[in-house]
């Protein structure tokens, strides 16, 4: 099936957009999940490899025969046809050329002729000056290649295909001109370039620069086919996402009539290629998701709000021409507690800096909100803190800091506990080292979490109506400091350490430092999940109909603190930094503010008129079934208090997240109390 596409003159119109991506055998799922997330970009086009060595082997014809159907069901194909069988190469191997160039004419004629009514068009090779796709030390002159390629555009044009000539990398105008001198470029009726920007081996011009070289060679010998970008991408394998989002917003508006991005998903490391197995880490990680499916900033930015939201993400998010002294640098600052921060004090007349990498869906709209709101004094920097120059470079001018840039959820530990540990660990020895070179260290508040005390499974609790509370009446006034901790789960263990080296750093090296450990902290622009802002997530999956989960009986308890109060106690953190160094505060919402997850969801009713839809699950390893903090040290320290109730924060951040989704907001509900007479029960 061919599908709708706004092609045409890329003098008039923008280039037609698609993905490269390359299948193996048998990835039948992930081919679902890639035609997924094109429809979700709104992407018809797509470039896939068509190997003639998996052709060529037993399970070859059945993959086929499933595959192409399966994808021109929703995309337009071009398909790449590449790779010797290793019983026809001149050498047993799929880069060697063919003992007869001509066999590879028959096998498009076959692929024509098997499955011709699924593309119009087709490319011939991939890359062929790299060693690993086509090995030129066989054929040094480039002689059986015209040959191969020739012979098989020729047969493709007679059978009513158009054809497409594969690209090199890095471009090669000689070998364009050899291509027309073998008589190749007359049976062409497209040329492919690839070009990688992020590449800095080779010097990368721009695409005016360099598709304009192509088509001045091109016309010299008076050749006029389609210039098409077969292949472009940006590796993020240094964290830089919105470098990469630059160069995508960059090769949408080539002066080509195509441009085929690479690629859908990450290369799972795991996986070898064959012969043409990557050694270069950057090969990895050119997806617009990563390995387990979560998206990059390129991705959220084009599925929400296609080529405008990318184009407006990269003004949004663009460097000020002169980043100013005396800055106040927030890492993680895009998401929900960094944007409050950032708010308050952009809102005071100070300069920020966000440092993030923008990896959480949502971000890209709370800097957005940011820029509109405060203009040219906010600064961004997409980066990850483990990219330690960077760091260097936001750190540099700053006046004092705060450390949000985190991995934030238990189950993704789980899923891998070494990028949990690399994130929360080495990204913030980094920021510590960074801080430390300097001569006149700027203050750091550090927020690590209440989960370095563990599950707490020593605290005997009894059931009280709709929740738990210590037995040992003593404890009802919460966890202090004095508690032992107590490392849970690789999230725990990683938030742990990093707490202690925050502290060490500031008994050791006299950082003027402090650590924050903190609880349930809830409030505007939070887009909560099942593991990290559990207040949010419950309310928006009421207010959009679809069902909560719970983990056990419902009965766990929390103090939970609004984002306001948890920014005054920052602010008098820092104000305060040289009594408070080297020190750890629990904070949250303290005895006065606690609620279980049954009575929150008996709120959600009162305030819906209805019953919210709840699914249970077994308890999860090392959830605390009670903690509430004990906020006495610091409130001794810096007379800080909470001033928002429970009641208040929960009505407040009810009503956003009702506006912000133009849902109406039961103002007859929230003027009634109703979550000071449940707790008053």
């Amino acid at each position: 099936m061919k599908h709708p596409s706004k092609n045409g003159s890329c003098k008039t119109r923008k280039p037609l957009l698609g993905i490269v991506e390359w299948f193996r055998p048998g990835e039948y799922e992930r081919v679902e999940e890639v035609l997924r997330d094109l429809r979700a970009l709104g992407v018809r086009e797509l470039r896939t490899g068509i190997r003639w060595s998996d052709w060529y082997a037993s399970e070859g014809d059945g993959w086929y025969a499933w595959l192409l159907p399966r994808l021109a069901q929703d995309v337009n194909l071009l398909p790449c046809f590449l790779y010797t069988p290793a019983p026809l190469g001149i050498v047993p191997k799929f880069s060697s050329p063919p003992r007869t160039p001509k066999a590879y004419a028959d096998f498009i004629d076959l692929m024509i002729t098997r499955f011709g009514r699924y593309f119009d068009w087709i490319e011939f090779w991939n890359q062929p000056n790299n060693l690993t796709e086509w090995d030129t030390r066989i054929d040094p002159d480039w002689q059986m290649f015209c040959e191969m390629i020739g012979c098989a555009a020729y047969w493709a044009r007679s059978r009513g295909k158009k054809t497409v000539l594969p690209g090199t990398w890095p471009i090669d105008l000689d070998w364009l001109e050899l291509m027309h001198e073998r008589g190749v470029l007359a049976y062409i009726d497209a040329v492919g370039v690839h070009g990688f920007p992020g590449a800095s081996e080779f010097a990368w011009r721009g695409w005016e620069t360099e598709i304009g070289e192509v088509r001045a060679r091109l016309a010299s010998f008076g050749a006029k086919p389609q210039l098409w970008i077969t292949q472009t991408g940006y590796s993020t394998w240094r964290g830089e996402e919105r470098a990469q989002v630059t160069a995508f917003a960059e090769a949408a508006h080539a002066p080509v009539e195509r441009v085929y991005w690479q690629s859908a998903t990450d290369r799972d490391p795991s996986l070898s290629n064959g012969e043409s197995f990557q050694s270069d880490e950057r090969q990895y990680h050119l997806g617009l998701k990563r390995v387990d499916g979560t998206p990059k900033l390129l991705f959220q930015l084009w599925s929400e709000g296609g080529l405008e939201a990318v184009r407006e993400g990269v003004r949004s998010t663009a460097r000020s021409a002169a980043r100013r002294r005396g800055h106040t640098l927030i890492t993680g600052g895009a998401g929900f507690i960094g944007t409050n921060l950032a708010d308050r004090l952009l809102t005071a007349g100070r300069n920020v800096l966000i440092y993030d990498d923008l990896s959480r869906s949502g971000s890209e709209r709370n800097v957005a909100w940011l820029r509109e709101s405060h203009g040219e004094r906010l600064n961004v920097e997409i980066a990850d803190i483990r990219n330690r120059q960077s760091l260097r470079t936001a750190v540099r001018e700053a006046d004092q800091v705060f450390h949000f840039a985190a991995q934030v959820a238990v189950t993704s530990s789980l899923v891998d506990p070494l990028h949990d540990f690399e994130v929360n660990v080495g990204g913030t020895v980094n920021l510590l080292e960074e801080i430390r070179r300097l001569d006149n260290p700027p203050p750091l508040l550090f927020t690590s979490t209440n989960k370095v005390y563990g599950g707490l499974p020593d605290l005997a609790l009894e059931k009280s109506s709709a929740r738990y509370q210590p037995l040992d009446a003593a404890l009802r006034t919460g966890i202090s400091e004095e508690r032992p901790l107590d490392f849970h789960s690789p999230y725990g263990c990683s938030k742990g350490a990093a707490d202690q080296y925050v502290r060490d750093y500031a008994r050791t090296f006299g950082l003027p430092a402090v650590v924050f450990r903190m609880s349930c902290i809830y409030g505007l622009h939070q887009m909560g999940n099942e593991d990290q802002g559990w207040v949010a997530h419950f309310l928006i999956r009421a207010l959009e109909g679809k069902p909560i989960t719970l983990f056990g009986d419902g009965m766990q308890v929390r103090d939970i603190l609004f984002v306001d109060d948890l920014v005054d106690a920052f602010l008098l953190a820092q104000a305060n930094i040289h009594t408070l160094a080297g020190q750890a505060f629990n904070i949250g919402g303290g005895l006065g503010n606690t609620i279980s997850l049954l009575e929150l969801l008996e709120l959600i009713e009162r305030f819906r008129d209805e019953k919210p839809i709840v699914r249970l699950k077994p308890a999860r390893p090392s959830d605390q079934r009670y903690y509430v903090s004990d906020t006495r040290k610091f409130k001794a320290a810096t007379g800080w208090a909470p001033k928002v109730t429970a009641r208040e924060g929960v009505e407040r951040l009810f009503q956003w997240l009702a506006e912000s989704r133009g849902l109406p907001v039961p103002n007859e509900l929230l003027g009634k109390g109703a979550f000071h007479a449940l707790l008053a029960c």
